[in-house]
This record gives C-alpha cells, structure tokens and sequence, in this order.
C-alpha cells in the first residue's frame, strides 16, 4: 500500500498502539511469507488477491471488527477495472490494531509490524495485506467506517470505503515523494459520477500535487 507515500513520517502517534504480535518470532522479518503453507490459488494474480481480500474480509466481519476495505480492490468492489495493485487494503481505526492482529494470528496468518507506523502487515494465500489505521497522514476515523458501503466483492458481502472517502485517501496522500496519478486517474474516471468531487476538492485544501490532479481531471473532462 503506498496511500500514505515515500515521505510520511515514522515517528510513533499518540493513541497508536505499539504492536508486538508477530506469531512467530523465529521467522526473519524480511520474509514473513517463509513459514506460510504454500495455497491453491489461481495462476491470475488478481484473482489471487481477490480470494485473499475474501478471506480477510470474512475473518473481520465474522468477529464484528469496524473495518472496511480500501485501496484499488476497493475500487474494483465500486465497478472499477480488474487491475489490482501489488496488495490488499484494510481500514481500520487505531485502537482496534491489536484486537484486529489477534483474529487474523489466531486464524493461521503471518501478521507482523513493519517499520512504519501507520499501519500492520498480514499474508495470506502467500499475498500481501496491509491494515492500515492512517490515511493520508490522519487516522482512520468511526465516521469514514460507518460510512462504507457494503458491496459484494467476488461473491463476498463486506464494508467497502466510501468512493468519496476512497478517492480522498489517494489524492490527499499526493506530495512531492508519491505522486502517482497514473494509478488514480483510472480509479477516479471509473467512479466519478459516484464522488462528491467538491468535499474531496475541499478537504485536499490546497495542497499543491492534489490540486495538480484536480487540474489535469479537469482538463481531460473527468470532472
């Protein structure tokens, strides 16, 4: 997941737990997929996503954690393209990070905590999975949960960001380290009619790459 971009700030926030949950300490950080059993999966990988964000998705809801899923599975869920990025992505609020690392070690993933402190890592079927409690620099809130949508994601009814939310918590993460328009322009054509383009515009500010990819969606009649 790179909502967040090359230049956020590593240094531990108020309220955000210190998280030592890593199932198994023998494993070497660097490679928290080496003690995982090799899985059936489809050879297509963003099939192979999808089942991982269904079995995350379904361990979440089954245990009634306030979650939603996020980033470019997310915008598949909306109607999006099937071109899923390299991970999937889960909201949820700081203060559920521990309860949230306990369910998916207790179902049998490799959950363990990166250098960055805004979100955890989980493997599952051998795919990447970030659970993320910061989006574009601010904490995930109760409001933005309670107001995703739930939509079927291959078959699999789960809490999906809001387009409005989804949409802000890639172009507010825009700076001058991370400013990949190339993987949002996609995402914002397939959902425009589905965005309050105006709420985004407004809590983007003026920030200026944000405000460089308000013009160039005006320009090519996306909004």
């Amino acid at each position: 997941m790179t909502q967040n971009g090359d230049d956020a700030t590593l240094v531990r926030r108020p309220g955000i737990p210190d998280l030592r949950m890593a199932p198994d300490r023998t494993a070497p950080p660097q490679d928290p997929q080496a003690d995982e059993p090799p899985q059936e999966l489809p050879l297509d990988r963003n099939q192979a996503l999808l089942e991982a964000a269904k079995q995350v998705g379904a361990l979440l809801k089954r245990k009634g954690h306030l979650f939603a899923l996020a980033g470019s599975v997310a915008a598949y869920a909306h109607g999006g393209e099937k071109n899923l990025q390299h991970d999937v992505d889960f909201a949820i609020r700081p203060e559920d990070a521990e309860t949230v690392a306990a369910t998916l070690r207790e179902a049998g993933l490799t959950v363990y905590t990166p250098p960055e402190d805004w979100l955890i890592k989980a493997t599952c079927f051998g795919q990447p999975v970030d659970i993320i409690f910061e989006l574009a620099h601010q904490p995930v809130s109760a409001d933005m949960l309670q107001r995703a949508e739930e939509v079927s994601v291959d078959s699999v009814r789960m809490p999906v960001l809001a387009p409005t939310d989804l949409l802000w918590s890639l172009i507010a993460a825009f700076s001058e380290h991370h400013c990949d328009f190339g993987a949002a322009l996609p995402i914002a054509r397939a959902l425009r009619e589905k965005v309050d383009w105006e709420r985004v515009r407004h809590e983007c500010g003026d920030e200026p790459m944000p405000a460089a990819f308000f013009f160039l969606m005006e320009r090519l009649n996306v909004i």
